[in-house]
């Protein structure tokens, strides 16, 4: 992903107004993120921990979306759970249910798509073996690294076609 500045990523935001866009809370290390190992800039709001944020390029632009984080219900702590972009299982909460409004009138009507995502939103990081997640026993994938981005790539393009389409 290419490296990105606070107005570009204010400015690509579709499922929010220009004016959540520009109150939104800004990870403090943009400009140190590992842009070259990212295929997406995901982050929670340092302000607000029930939102997190999400910016992709998709069709040679940015495309940025405003997630909702649903806390985790009563399940146990040693409860496995898979993020449905990059796979990877995580235990005591480590995924959390994220929704978007969807753009458009779907969107006005109050309509959303929901999918289980890492709750750091480092996906990239996870597929690349660049962070481990806390609890281990990630599952062992025969799949070639550039066969698990391929993968994290559709399923992003599945998710954004989701709430824009």
């Amino acid at each position: 992903m290419r490296a990105m500045t606070e107005s570009d990523i204010r400015g690509c935001f579709v499922n929010s107004t220009k004016g959540e866009a520009g109150r939104l809370g800004l990870p403090r290390d943009l400009a140190d993120r590992p842009w070259e190992d990212l295929d997406f800039l995901g982050w929670r709001d340092p302000r607000a921990p029930g939102r997190a944020h999400l910016v992709a390029e998709r069709g040679g632009r940015p495309v940025g979306i405003a997630l909702r984080v649903t806390s985790g219900g009563g399940r146990g702590f040693t409860a496995r759970s898979m993020c449905s972009l990059c796979l990877t299982t995580r235990t005591g909460g480590g995924v959390a249910l994220m929704t978007a409004r969807r753009t458009g009138e779907a969107g006005r009507q109050g309509n959303t798509v929901g999918r289980y995502l890492c709750g750091d939103l480092d996906c990239s990081l996870y597929v690349r073996g660049l962070k481990q997640s806390v609890a281990g026993g990630d599952l062992e994938e025969t799949l070639s690294l550039e066969e698990k981005v391929a993968r994290l790539h559709a399923n992003l393009d599945a998710f954004l076609g989701r709430v824009t389409g």
